[in-house]
């Protein structure tokens, strides 16, 4: 971390200039009216934009190292659900004054985030009001490869990665609202603080999956947009619903489902993959590391069908939207 005593116009310079990875394809990066990069040849440019809010996505007392970490991460998640490689991003930043302490720990999870995930800083601005963290990030994937919401088809198998729900409780114990023990409170928190997007995985299913999607909003939304997208129904086992030790030692199995199905910003894969495709999965997701289970079937129609130990099943809540 640098040592500088910083003023406003200094921010850029002293907390995001010359850190995170170092990329053969940036041309120009930070310091001039525009960044240049060169994509691959034969690569299509994957493009997500994400803002988060103070007070209406975080909290003032979030850590801003982890704070940093998320607002990355949740724009990465965008690129592994469309199976692209991240290569780039911008960084637009409102704040209601220069706090040095707040930049640094906001930096270090950022560019924690853009190494292990080799993207870098290309630009971005700052502004002064109320704080907010908008990100935009470029990704690159082979022309014709990307994923999209609108392939799935009547027989297709829907799958997740991971265990959903987790940070919708996670908040919840930030809240006061829950309570956890101490061996689950940690990952719960950490879910909600530190989600991991499944980038590996999103590129290991470009060949594979006709339908993929980031789960942000929950499950119940996000399925939808994809039956929405693809015109098509869906039958889904809510008894194979991953869901975590953590989850399950903390609170009722009605809780869990309405968290898991409802609660939100998980940052998991769903995705439908044919018939004909089932058995190369293991294979595929192998090296990724995430795990994955079936949870239903695409079928014709336009609804969503949710089964509780084979009854239809209602869930008590539905999930989140901005407006």
């Amino acid at each position: 971390m640098p040592n500088c005593t910083v003023k406003e116009f200094q921010l850029i310079e002293c907390y995001f200039s010359n850190r995170g990875p170092t990329r053969r394809d940036v041309k120009l990066g930070i310091g001039d009216d525009c960044a240049l990069v060169q994509p691959a040849e034969n690569k299509s440019i994957a493009i997500s934009c994400d803002t988060l809010v103070e007070n209406v996505h975080f909290f003032p007392d979030m850590p801003p190292a982890a704070l940093g970490y998320k607002a990355l991460a949740v724009n990465l998640s965008d690129l592994a659900a469309m199976g692209a490689e991240p290569a780039w991003m911008t960084l637009a930043l409102t704040l209601p004054e220069v706090d040095e302490t707040w930049l640094s720990g906001f930096s270090e999870g950022l560019f924690e985030a853009a190494d292990y995930y080799g993207i870098a800083l290309i630009g971005g601005d700052t502004t002064r009001g109320p704080r907010a963290i908008n990100i935009t990030v470029h990704g690159q994937v082979p022309q014709g490869k990307a994923l999209t919401r609108h392939g799935a088809k009547a027989g297709d198998w829907i799958y997740v990665t991971g265990t959903l729900g987790d940070s919708a409780l996670g908040l919840d114990i930030i809240r006061g609202a829950q309570q956890a023990r101490a061996e689950h409170k940690e990952f719960l928190i950490n879910r909600h603080y530190r989600p991991t997007p499944r980038v590996l995985a999103g590129q290991a299913l470009r060949s594979l999956a006709s339908s993929a999607i980031d789960l942000s909003d929950g499950f119940i939304s996000d399925i939808g947009h994809v039956l929405k997208a693809s015109a098509v129904g869906a039958v889904v086992d809510v008894n194979c619903i991953p869901l975590s030790r953590a989850m399950q030692d903390t609170v009722s199995e009605e809780h869990a489902l309405g968290y898991a199905l409802t609660g939100g910003e998980d940052y998991e894969l769903l995705f439908t993959v044919p018939e004909a495709q089932k058995g190369a999965l293991e294979t595929a997701l192998s090296h990724a590391g995430a795990k994955f289970v079936s949870v239903g079937q695409i079928c014709a129609g336009s609804k969503l069908k949710l089964q509780l130990n084979g009854e239809p099943f209602t869930p008590p809540y539905h999930g989140f939207e901005h407006f």
